[in-house]
């Protein structure tokens, strides 16, 4: 019997770490969350040049980027619980397989809507995919190997998003924007030989019985129509109809999302878990600073390409110092959190990412990357590496113990939401029309524009976090609030360039 067909029983993981077994599970769990990582930061390197082959507006390329978001924001939670109840192994495949399909299709695009359709399919597939890499490691691994192979996934999820925007610019620069995508094609194949032969399969025998597949798909509608009225405003007008029917429709979509929710049997987002006054606040602290770091590095790499004159690869390789301070210090600031609580490092960290966005203001026309780019992006690193850490720590910790992988998910889906509708936002909050990318000068002055209100948002999340986030770690046991109906696969926090919480 190979070890894709044993059974971890229910309650009672049995691999460990330092068995043939176990590296293979973890070779397949960390190349699986590889493929949506990378795949996240590489596609923004490659813009410039897919608007110049594909002769595709701005617009289009917010869509490139938002039609991916949309729907793996929309569905984390759900491709968590159809793990849980049909199998991990076989979603985490399913996810994979998925995410190749649409990657061929992104790479063989013919034009900027195919590419946009592609993107959004390739989403679900990392939906399906995301939750089930961490989960095959919680459901299988003895609890003592548990946080050492957790420290290796998230290491490893690490070197794999710094990489990303290195190898997206070399491959843009060395082939085509093409084999951004196509890339993942042996990546995946890789990883549905190793998940097949050597994973085991987990499911939970409790895990609910139907799915919520009419709250999946209100939420696709709701943020797909919110995405869409604010990516239409700079060209049709606030009170045109490709504005206002989208518009409306999202917000009805949303209100529908709620009523489901309340009154599903089982829930893909139980309502019940917004009871914590903590886990609540800390929440609304993820989505406006999330947002920013959405939209400013969706914006960043436009503007060393289309303002400053960087190559796609000079501009992938200009952000990684974010990804090797987050690092080198995440452990550390994960442990000061334990020590001293949330509030004071998700005060302070919004507030050095507001300098760091201030500092980006010298970013322009001749800017050089020692005197004008680093500086930003290593206080931006150390910005982000006081927070994330304590941030996840504050959302796990608001929550009973039993209820860590639902909150993490939400975390998770309220911060690639933030994304999403950043990214549709701040150009129009910029003023960025379609030609945008033809005119420098239109874009570097939108790019001000957004980095102020930026900076002027962290500093909200920073007075949000210091007068809502409690100063303690864990949560008053009075604090959490009911107990959701049903706990799903845990799946990882937010992954803007960083690392997990050891132990989370």
């Amino acid at each position: 019997m190979d070890d894709g067909e044993m059974r971890a029983r229910p309650g009672a993981p049995d691999l460990r770490l330092a068995s043939p077994a176990g590296r293979w599970l973890l070779v397949a769990a960390v190349l699986g969350s590889a493929l949506a990582g990378i795949d996240a930061t590489v596609v923004n390197v490659a813009l410039p040049a897919i608007g110049r082959d594909l002769d595709a507006e701005f617009g289009a390329l917010q869509w490139t980027i938002t039609g991916y978001t949309l729907t793996l924001a929309s569905l984390i939670l759900l491709g968590g619980s159809m793990g849980d109840r049909f199998g991990r192994r076989r979603v985490f495949l399913v996810g994979v397989v998925w995410f190749a399909v649409a990657s061929l299709a992104c790479g063989l695009a013919p034009n900027a809507p195919v590419l946009i359709l592609a993107r959004a399919v390739q989403g679900v597939g990392a939906a399906l995919l995301t939750p089930g890499s961490l989960a095959m490691i919680q459901a299988s691994f003895r609890r003592d190997d548990r946080p050492k192979a957790i420290g290796v996934w998230s290491a490893f999820g690490g070197v794999a998003t710094a990489a990303g925007p290195f190898l997206g610019g070399w491959l843009v620069e060395a082939v085509s924007w093409r084999l951004v995508f196509l890339i993942n094609l042996p990546l995946a194949a890789a990883v549905v030989l190793i998940g097949l032969r050597h994973v085991p399969e987990t499911r939970d025998p409790d895990a609910p019985r139907r799915l919520d597949l009419l709250g999946g798909a209100l939420s696709v509608v709701a943020l797909a129509g919110v995405t869409a009225a604010v990516i239409a405003v700079p060209d049709d007008g606030i009170g045109a109809a490709p504005v206002l029917v989208p518009a409306s429709t999202g917000v009805l979509a949303a209100v529908a999302f709620v009523v489901r929710e309340r009154q599903a049997r089982a829930p893909m987002l139980p309502l019940s878990i917004f009871a914590s006054r903590q886990f609540t606040a800390t929440n609304a602290v993820t989505f406006v600073v999330y947002a920013v770091f959405g939209g400013v590095f969706f914006l960043l790499t436009l503007q060393l390409q289309v303002v400053v004159g960087f190559t796609p690869l000079a501009a992938g390789l200009a952000t990684m110092p974010v990804t090797v301070l987050m690092l080198l210090l995440s452990a550390w600031s994960g442990g000061l959190a334990q020590r001293i609580g949330a509030r004071l490092p998700m005060t302070v960290g919004p507030l050095l990412c507001a300098a760091s966005v201030l500092l980006m203001l010298r970013i322009g026309p001749g800017a050089g990357y020692l005197t004008d780019v680093l500086p930003a992006v290593v206080v931006l690193g150390l910005g982000l590496s006081v927070l994330v850490a304590p941030l996840t720590s504050a959302v796990l910790g608001a929550v009973a113990d039993e209820h860590a992988g639902i909150a993490s998910g939400v975390n998770n889906a309220v911060a690639r939401a933030a994304n999403l509708l950043a990214v549709a936002a701040f150009p129009v909050i910029g003023g960025l029309t379609g030609a945008a990318l033809s005119d420098p000068a239109a874009f570097a002055a939108g790019f001000t524009v957004v980095l102020w209100v930026g900076a002027g948002l962290l500093v909200v999340g920073a007075v949000l976090a210091w007068t809502t986030v409690a100063g303690h770690s864990p949560a008053a046991p009075d604090d959490r609030g009911p107990e959701p109906a049903h706990v799903h696969c845990p799946v990882t926090g937010p992954e803007v360039m960083g690392r997990r919480t050891p132990g989370a």
